[in-house]
């Protein structure tokens, strides 16, 4: 009987093959069922990419990717959660999922992932940029979430407005390095727009808006070498914080820079500021064209220049977008999403996915052919981009948010009260300046308001 039980064990794992061989047939061909949150542009590539996959390495070992492509990383979020309750209507797991950290962690809670470490070796892992990784290691230290496509901050700057600027002022491109320098050219703008109509007081411009003012605290955080958020907290008695409520607080009171629900590319476009610091990946969205109040338009040209750095501070800046990670099932379809997402993040199908968007490489190889190879590039603003993004991999220290339950809630706290703080002493501020002159009026605008932000319970 002994024997029996044993030779038909060894049966089942020849039939079945065990993790790390390869238990696939061309003949029986396994479907794996991904589900991903790009739309627009970066859907019509994955689409590409996922059937010139099945045509070929699919094809060749007997795997078939099946796409479902959702609208935005929170719907996919909702219906994995649906999924994990078994709620009503839930849908089934798939086998390969885009996701972020925080959405990895509810399932690897439930014993619902694949380790990418049984699926890639560390040859393989090595390969891949060294932070993007670590973003992917959860806290029980087992890597859940590959990185497939990420990206960073930079500054876009229209030239076009601020070559105008900068030949009838002191200002020059190096200013814009340093959040100090930046806050000085912001002045500069506004005193020089507002001198352009001498008999309309104080109606100055904006020159720079930032998309997350909570990424914003995080990097000056990270550069000056500490953390803003500590044991799911805000760290708001840092002396770093003066740093934030200065490059912050203070220039938006005073109209220098923008504090907005949008994203910058909006505010370009009409004119409303000059430059944005936001995600690499919205690239696409800042118009080659801007159309003012009254319908006149003039060309956009864009410089995009490295995230700025604090004054004596490290070269630091935030690596956003999520990854992949594999559901756990069974040998067949877990081994196939292995060789999937080593087909999809292998340089040459890497550099395609990212070359039409503003996302990141994620191999140092990619990384470096976006410079040998920009004929795969075609557009000017990707190309650019990329220059700068590989500077930064070179230079900079890409960090990651840290991974907590409760991090959408201190993100949307902080952000929702900076905005009211800052609309509120704002109006307060120039109904102030028909009576008295700016530094007066600042100081009447802001009594108490820094200590009573950093005292928020």
């Amino acid at each position: 009987m002994k024997k029996f039980v044993a030779f038909s064990i060894i049966c089942i794992l020849l039939l079945t093959g065990c993790k790390g061989t390869e238990p696939l047939s061309a003949k029986t061909p396994v479907t794996v069922n991904l589900w991903h949150n790009y739309g627009g542009q970066m859907k019509d590539t994955m689409d590409r990419l996922i059937d010139e996959f099945n045509d070929t390495a699919g094809r060749e070992k007997g795997i078939i990717i099946n796409v479902t492509s959702l609208t935005g990383s929170a719907t996919i979020h909702e219906k994995l959660k649906m999924a994990v309750n078994d709620e009503p209507g839930a849908p089934e797991l798939p086998d390969i999922t885009t996701l972020y950290p925080n959405t990895a962690l509810m399932l690897a809670s439930e014993g619902l992932l694949a380790d990418i470490e049984s699926h890639f070796s560390k040859e393989e892992l090595s390969l891949f940029i060294p932070e993007f990784v670590e973003e992917g290691r959860l806290p029980d230290g087992k890597l859940y979430v590959l990185p497939t496509a990420k990206s960073t901050e930079v500054m876009f700057l229209n030239t076009a407005i601020f070559n105008k600027f900068i030949k009838e002022t002191d200002v020059s491109y190096n200013d814009l390095y340093t959040f100090k320098g930046i806050l000085d050219t912001a002045e500069k703008y506004y005193l020089w727009t507002d001198n352009q109509t001498p008999d309309i007081e104080n109606d100055g411009k904006t020159f720079i808006t930032y998309d997350s003012l909570f990424n914003m605290a995080q990097i000056i955080y990270r550069q000056s070498g500490e953390n803003f958020i500590i044991d799911g907290k805000l760290n708001l008695s840092s002396k770093a914080f003066e740093d934030v409520w200065n490059y912050c607080f203070q220039p938006s009171v005073k109209g220098y820079t923008a504090i907005y629900d949008g994203y910058g590319s909006d505010l370009i476009k009409t004119g409303d500021v000059v430059a944005s610091i936001g995600s690499t990946a919205g690239v696409l969205f800042y118009s080659d064209i801007v159309t003012y109040d009254d319908n006149l338009t003039e060309p956009a040209e864009f410089l995009i220049l490295p995230y700025p750095v604090i004054e004596g501070g490290n070269k630091i800046a935030i690596q956003r977008g999520g990854g992949m990670c594999i559901i756990k099932s069974n040998d067949k379809k877990e081994y196939a999403a292995g060789v999937f997402l080593k087909w999809f993040t292998s340089p040459e199908q890497n550099l395609k996915f990212v070359s039409s968007t503003g996302y990141i490489p994620v191999t140092e190889e990619a990384i470096e052919m976006t410079a040998s190879k920009e004929n795969i590039i075609s557009d000017d603003k990707i190309r650019a981009l990329m220059k700068t993004v590989k500077e930064m991999t070179e230079q900079y220290t890409l960090f990651y948010t840290p991974i907590i339950e409760n991090f959408d809630e201190l993100q949307d706290s902080f952000n929702k009260n900076m905005k009211e703080y800052t609309v509120q002493c704002k109006n307060e501020y120039f109904d102030l300046l028909s009576g008295m002159n700016g530094t007066d009026a600042y100081i009447a605008a802001t009594k108490n308001k820094y200590e009573e932000f950093i005292n928020q319970r």
